[in-house]
C-alpha cells in the first residue's frame, strides 16, 4: 500500500475534524427553545382519554355510596289502577233474573316503608363502599403517575432520536466527502482500491444507520403525539434534573406510605373487612315501618272506599338453604385475598424502588463514563490522524477512530436521556410523580368534588340534583 502524501491527508484531516466538531453536541443543545418538558406533561394531563375514562369510573364508584345509602332511607311508591267489569249477575233478590254489570273502578295507592334497625348491616356496607371509593381514587392517581412518566419518557426519547438523526446525517455527509477524496487520491495513485472500498463501505453503513435513526425518530414522535395529543415541535434544552432520593431504604419507606398502589390495596382490605362484618349481621332480624293509603272509587257510581294503615314489621331468617353462611365465608375469603394482595403490593412497590434507583445510578455512571470515553476517543482519533500523516496508519484506522468518536457521542446522548427518564421513574416508584407534586400549571382534578355532591343521595328535582345535572353536562366527553 502506498503511503498518503501530506497534502492528501490534510484533506482527510479537515473532514474528520469537521466530523468531530459536528458530533460534539449534547442532548441539551439540540435546537432552539420551544416545547418544554412541562409542556409535554401538561399536554398529557389535559389530553389523556385514559384519565378521562378512569375519572368517569371513579364517578361511577362514587354513585355506589348513595345507592347503598338509599336502603337506610324511607321508600315511597305510588300506584294507580283503572278496571272495568262487564258481565251479568243473578241473585235471589232479583228473583233469579240476570242483571247486567258494567262498572268502572279507579284505585289509587300510596305505600311507604322504612327500615328502622338492621344491626347496622346496611350502614356497614355503606362504609365499605366509601373505602372502595378511596381505593378507586388511589387507582386514578396511579394511572396519572404512569401517564406522566410515559410523557416524560416520550419527551426525552424524541430529543434522543433527533440527536441521533443529526449525528447520522453529519456522519453520512462527511463520509461521502471522504469517499470523494479517496476517489480523487486513487486517480493520482496516492491510495489503493482498498482504501476506496473501505470508504464506500463506511458510506453504505452510514446510510443504513441514518435510515434506522429516522425510523426511530418517527416512532418516537408518534409516541409523543399519542401521549401529549399533538406532534412535538422544536424541543427545548434539558430542564434541571429533578431531585430524587437515592437511598433505597428511605425511598422504600416513602413509597410504602405514599404510593397509590399501596393506598388502593389498604383501602381494599378495609372494605373487605367491613363486608365480612355486614355478612355476619345479615343473619340478624330487621325491624321496618310500613304504611299504606288507598282510595277505590267507582266511576259513575256511589261506591267509594278509603283506607289507611301503618305497622311495624320484624323479620329474620330461619333457614335459606345455607346461602347466608356461604356469603359470609365468601366475604372472609375475599378479605383474606385482599390481605394477600396488600402483602404482594408492598413487596412489589419496594422492588420497583430498588429497580428505579439502580437504573438511575447506572445511567448516571454511564453518563460519566461516556464523558471519559469521548475524551479518550478524541485523543485517540487525533493520535491516529497524526500517525496516518507519517504513513504509520491506514484509512481503515482513521475510519475506526472516527467511528469510535461517533459511538462515544451517541452513548453520551443516550445516557443523558436515560438518566432523566430514570430520575422521573424514581419519583414514580415513590408515589411522587403527580401533577400536584410537580406543580404543573393545570387545573388539578379534584376527585372529592363529585363525591361531595352525591354522597347524600340527592334526588333529581332537588337543588343539589340540578347542580349535578350541570356538572354531568360539563363532564360529557366528545369523541
Amino acid at each position: 500500500m502506498k503511503r498518503k502524501t501530506g497534502r492528501g491527508f490534510l484533506k482527510t484531516t479537515a473532514l474528520t475534524l469537521g466530523l468531530a466538531a459536528a458530533i460534539s453536541v449534547s442532548f441539551a443543545s439540540t435546537r432552539g427553545a420551544a416545547d418544554t418538558l412541562a409542556d409535554a406533561l401538561v399536554g398529557a394531563y389535559t389530553h389523556s382519554g385514559l384519565l378521562q375514562q378512569n375519572r368517569a369510573l371513579l364517578r361511577a364508584a362514587d354513585e355506589d355510596v348513595p345507592i347503598a345509602l338509599s336502603a337506610l332511607r324511607p321508600i315511597v311508591n305510588w300506584s294507580a289502577d283503572l278496571a272495568q267489569v262487564v258481565g251479568d249477575t243473578t241473585s235471589e233478590s232479583t228473583g233469579g233474573v240476570a242483571r247486567s254489570i258494567d262498572t268502572t273502578t279507579i284505585s289509587l295507592e300510596l305505600t311507604a316503608s322504612w327500615q328502622l334497625y338492621d344491626f347496622r348491616a346496611d350502614a356497614t356496607r355503606v362504609e365499605a363502599l366509601k373505602e372502595t371509593v378511596l381505593a378507586t381514587r388511589a387507582t386514578l392517581l396511579n394511572i396519572e403517575q404512569a401517564l406522566l412518566l410515559r410523557a416524560a419518557s416520550a419527551f426525552f426519547n424524541v430529543g434522543r432520536q433527533e440527536n441521533f438523526v443529526s449525528l447520522s446525517q453529519n456522519n453520512l455527509r462527511l463520509l461521502q466527502q471522504e469517499l470523494r477524496a479517496a476517489n480523487d487520491r486513487f486517480e493520482v495513485g496516492e491510495v489503493t482500491r482498498t482504501d476506496v472500498s473501505l470508504a464506500e463501505a463506511a458510506v453504505a453503513q452510514a446510510r443504513s444507520n441514518l435510515a434506522d435513526a429516522q425510523r426511530n425518530l418517527i416512532q418516537a414522535q408518534a409516541e409523543y403525539a399519542n401521549v401529549v395529543g399533538r406532534q412535538p415541535g422544536r424541543l427545548s434544552g434539558l430542564p434541571p434534573l429533578p431531585r430524587t432520593e437515592t437511598r433505597i431504604d428511605t425511598a422504600q419507606s416513602v413509597a410504602v406510605r405514599n404510593h397509590p398502589e399501596m393506598e388502593t390495596a389498604r383501602r381494599q382490605v378495609s372494605a373487605n373487612e367491613l363486608l365480612v362484618t355486614a355478612a355476619a349481621k345479615d343473619k340478624l332480624p330487621v325491624l321496618s315501618l310500613s304504611g299504606r293509603v288507598s282510595v277505590d272509587e267507582e266511576i259513575g257510581g256511589d261506591d267509594s272506599t278509603e283506607q289507611a294503615s301503618i305497622g311495624l314489621n320484624l323479620t329474620g331468617p330461619i333457614y335459606q338453604g345455607g346461602r347466608l353462611s356461604a356469603l359470609e365465608r365468601q366475604a372472609i375469603a375475599n378479605r383474606d385475598a385482599a390481605r394477600g394482595n396488600l402483602h404482594n403490593v408492598r413487596h412489589g412497590v419496594q422492588q420497583d424502588v430498588v429497580n428505579a434507583i439502580s437504573d438511575f445510578n447506572a445511567a448516571r455512571a454511564s453518563l460519566a463514563a461516556s464523558e471519559r470515553q469521548i475524551r479518550a476517543a478524541r485523543i485517540a482519533f487525533q493520535g491516529v490522524r497524526e500517525e496516518a500523516t507519517l504513513g504509520a496508519r491506514t484509512t481503515l484506522d482513521v475510519l475506526d477512530a472516527e467511528q469510535n468518536l461517533l459511538d462515544a457521542e451517541t452513548n453520551r446522548i443516550s445516557a443523558q436521556a436515560d438518566q432523566y427518564i430514570a430520575a422521573y421513574a424514581v419519583l414514580e416508584s415513590m408515589g411522587l410523580l403527580t401533577a400536584q407534586n410537580l406543580k404543573l400549571p393545570v387545573q388539578i382534578y379534584d376527585p372529592s368534588a363529585y363525591y361531595n355532591l352525591v354522597r347524600n343521595a340527592p334526588v333529581k328535582r332537588s337543588r343539589q340534583g340540578r347542580q349535578l345535572d350541570q356538572v354531568l353536562r360539563a363532564l360529557q366527553v366528545e369523541d
